[in-house]
């Protein structure tokens, strides 16, 4: 788009009144659009980057918009951009371990006439593929809110607002650009793109924008893998607690975890919710104080209650407790997949602390220190202390492992010690040694 193609209610924000800072942009997504702009080519900061600045938030991700097409972006940067995707054809450009995510402007064709849209959509009207260019005006027509269609633009280092969204940004709302039906037809997931963004930066959804209950079960087709992708940003995250009490709300997490929430919404689901609720609580704290986290406690946690009924259910028609949690957990997590893909290297892990579990109770001998030994201790020990909080356990199990690991002398219950006691251990050692020098 040329500089004077511009529509009416475009709005410039100059650099004193926005108060963005070139040293607050990473210096991958900086020579990025150095590197289109010396090319001959423009290139503006885009989306949730630009939101986030104004909003004196650190962004995550930056990324950037060009009137380049994908073709040209590689040309630009050679070795270092990877051209990927097929339903929306972008650029990775890679500086390090900095990957900048780079996305030509496209068009909004059926804006002014629906019969020209020439997108390839699917019969519930989700978009499958949208590769059609256009100028940074009907780029910012096509994003899904408001705060973020605000482009940063190199050049002047204005801020380009086509669409409202700093007044978006001055009242803390998340408006929708045009039609819910529409928006959130042609892509489920901003629904619960929504409530990530309302509660990580404490805004208020627009009444318009949010999620019509209607919509909610599109959610339910979207590629399991994406959807993994999807709820780490959700759940991995400080404003957790508040997101999921939001996905609650609005039943976005029907969808997602659907045999999570059959518990959930039973007479006893009260006890499985306390517990889901702290575990985020709990990865949202670690991570505000940068403490390690991973998705398979989370995961857990979330799908614990179905797996606990199942078995349960196994149990009353006559399976043994261990073959009934293994089949459970076989058989939600079987289930769970085809919604949202959870991979090996957390779907392995989470099932370590849930088969863990009944050996808490095992408290004898050596059995203990085995335990405390497991590399899977630490995760399953933390979910032990979940199961006591909301009195799935007694405390006074978890007390006794949380002494235990400190103190490995900690009396078991009908013995003096974690171990045998030594005068039993005398006595075997010693007929073993009477019967070794017996005759034949």
């Amino acid at each position: 788009m040329n500089r004077g193609d511009i529509i009416n209610d475009l709005r410039v924000i100059e650099p004193h009144e926005h108060g963005i800072l070139r040293e607050q942009i990473s210096a991958g997504a900086l020579a990025t659009l150095e590197g289109l702009q010396q090319a001959g080519y423009r290139a503006c900061l885009v989306g949730g980057a630009v939101r986030d600045l104004l909003l004196g938030v650190a962004p995550k991700d930056f990324d950037v918009a060009t009137d380049a097409d994908p073709q040209a972006v590689v040309e630009v940067f050679g070795r270092k951009a990877r051209l990927i995707g097929r339903r929306f054809q972008i650029v990775h450009v890679r500086f390090g371990r900095d990957i900048v995510e780079v996305s030509t402007f496209r068009a909004d064709p059926g804006a002014s006439d629906p019969d020209a849209d020439t997108r390839e959509l699917d019969d519930a009207g989700r978009v499958l593929r949208d590769n059609v260019f256009g100028s940074i005006a009907e780029d910012a027509r096509r994003r899904d809110f408001a705060i973020n269609g605000l482009y940063y633009d190199i050049a002047d280092d204005c801020v380009y607002d086509y669409v409202g969204g700093m007044d978006d940004v001055a009242a803390c709302r998340l408006r929708l650009i045009g039609d819910a039906d529409v928006r959130y037809r042609e892509d489920p997931v901003r629904m619960i793109r929504a409530v990530r963004i309302a509660a990580k930066l404490d805004l208020a959804i627009d009444e318009p924008a949010m999620p019509p209950a209607a919509l909610v079960p599109l959610l339910a087709d979207v590629p399991a893998a994406r959807m993994f992708d999807e709820i780490l940003k959700l759940l991995m995250n400080p404003a957790g607690p508040k997101v999921y009490a939001m996905l609650r709300r609005y039943g976005l997490l029907t969808p997602l975890f659907d045999q999570t929430v059959a518990v959930l919404d039973s007479p006893t689901g009260a006890a499985s919710e306390a517990l889901i609720e702290q575990a985020i609580a709990n990865t949202a704290a670690r991570i505000e104080a940068d403490r390690p986290v991973t998705p398979a406690f989370i995961f857990a946690a979330l799908l614990w209650p179905a797996v606990r009924e199942r078995a349960a259910e196994l149990e009353r028609e006559g399976t043994p407790p261990a073959p009934a949690l293994a089949s459970a957990q076989s058989q939600v997590v079987g289930h769970q997949i085809q919604r949202v893909a959870i991979p090996k290297r957390f779907s392995i892990p989470m099932r370590e602390i849930w088969q863990l579990q009944p050996r808490f109770h095992r408290r004898r001998g050596k059995q203990a220190l085995r335990l405390i030994a497991h590399p899977r201790f630490r995760a399953a020990y933390d979910f032990l202390l979940l199961r006591a909080a909301v009195g799935e356990v007694d405390t006074e199990l978890a007390d006794w492992w949380t002494t235990a690991q400190d103190d490995p002398s900690t009396p078991t219950p009908g013995s003096g010690t974690g171990a045998a006691p030594a005068d039993k251990r005398r006595r075997r050692r010693g007929g073993r040694r009477r019967k070794s020098v017996e005759p034949a």
